[in-house]
């Protein structure tokens, strides 16, 4: 029976919900329980694991965007700055392995279309 109101759910509630999930609860009789659909807490745990505590967000508040920046810059904890921090030295890292390569490549390239010295000596392959 619904009123045709909407439940609105604070940060606390949604956290404890989470909590007791991840301590071991049964999903089904936890929203049984809360009177919440198991798409709804799944949702609430989906961004709680991006996001930490602040990605359940307050009501009328939209989510901020999903930059890894912003993260790092507004994290509450070490630890999921650190890991933001990793990604993006590795992505830096992938980044830069492929700039040697293009480069390598470029030079290979500028090479074979120099004029050689003389008849039949060949252009460097280095």
């Amino acid at each position: 029976m619904s009123t045709g109101k909407r439940r609105v759910f604070d940060r606390e509630f949604k956290i404890s919900a989470i909590e007791r999930l991840i301590g071991g609860e049964s999903a089904a009789a936890l929203c049984n329980e809360l009177q919440i659909s198991r798409s709804r807490l799944s949702l609430w745990c989906s961004y709680y694991r991006r996001h930490g505590p602040s990605g359940l967000r307050k009501t009328g508040r939209p989510h901020k965007a999903d930059a890894k920046l912003d993260r790092v810059v507004k994290a509450t904890d070490f630890e999921t700055a650190r890991e933001c921090i990793g990604e993006l030295e590795r992505k830096i890292g992938q980044q830069q392995i492929e700039l040697d390569f293009f480069r390598l490549a470029l030079r290979r390239i500028a090479e074979a279309r120099r004029p050689s010295d003389g008849p039949g000596v060949k252009a460097s392959t280095l």
